[in-house]
């Protein structure tokens, strides 16, 4: 552990003067906590208000300052509110505050970083609105928000150029361009077919279905049924859907075959 790392645990004291204290934990709506984050600090939110009858339960009430309701008029929020109060006995909950010192290089004695326990928590009470005019009308607002569609449907007086599809998805372009190239192709004799698809194959030994389409310029069914008399058909790596001519039909030019010869003569002296 480093100097400074040992100097700032040993400065952080826990101050315990006020841990006998008891402190509500005290619940507010949504709407009353947005309000009092907006009011200025030097003002009053509200009043507190605790009656106790004899036999009965202390009565809490809380009432908003005019103030907090003037915050933005537009938003009404009710004024009156009651605090339902639970004590808290199974739960050991507890109140701290941090106190950062400010750094000056002037100061001969800096202060000390502390933590203050404010209090333990005796008693948990719930700020509820009362049914009044205000509220209903308030959450009859929230739930016509809440009920409005994220999207809604508009009647176009004119025509809105933008609404107009300025293109065409992709694969709908693909398959126009290939039926309307199916389309132009015609039957070739199938000896004329043949003719060139042995000349393509003493080029290559292996094609795909789409390279001898635009090799023959045949219609795919029509080719497929030639291929399957003449040409193997690949299942397996690595020549995979590729077609190659049966064995009966290759015929390779004579300097492939030396060229053949050769690699083999090299690979058995090796």
């Amino acid at each position: 552990m480093s100097k400074d790392n040992e100097t700032a645990r040993v400065d952080r004291e826990l101050d315990l003067s006020n841990a006998g204290r008891g402190v509500w934990l005290v619940k507010v709506p949504k709407y009353m906590a947005n309000k009092w984050e907006k009011a200025p600090g030097n003002i009053e939110v509200g009043k507190l208000k605790i009656s106790k009858q004899v036999g009965q339960k202390a009565q809490v009430s809380l009432t908003l300052s005019d103030a907090v309701i003037n915050i933005e008029p537009s938003e009404e929020i009710p004024r009156d509110h009651r605090l339902d109060v639970s004590v808290v006995t199974k739960q050991t909950l507890g109140v701290f505050a941090h106190s950062v010192p400010a750094t000056t290089r002037d100061d001969a004695t800096p202060e000390i970083e502390k933590l203050f326990m404010e209090g333990r928590i005796v008693q948990k009470l719930e700020c509820r609105p009362f049914a009044d005019n205000c509220y209903m009308k308030m959450k009859l607002e929230s739930i016509r928000k809440a009920s409005q569609p994220a999207r809604q449907v508009k009647s176009l007086e004119k025509i809105v150029h933008n609404f107009k599809p300025v293109s065409d998805h992709k694969h709908n372009i693909e398959d126009k361009e290939r039926k309307k190239a199916e389309g132009k192709k015609s039957r070739d004799d199938k000896n004329a077919v043949l003719d060139m698809l042995f000349n393509a194959f003493e080029k290559h030994q292996y094609y795909n279905i789409k390279d001898l389409v635009k090799i023959t310029r045949q219609p795919i069914s029509y080719l497929k049924e030639i291929l399957k008399e003449v040409c193997d058909y690949n299942m397996k790596n690595p020549h995979k859907n590729m077609w190659e001519l049966k064995k009966e039909y290759r015929h390779y030019k004579e300097d492939d075959k030396k060229d053949e010869n050769k690699d083999i003569s090299d690979s058995d002296s090796d």
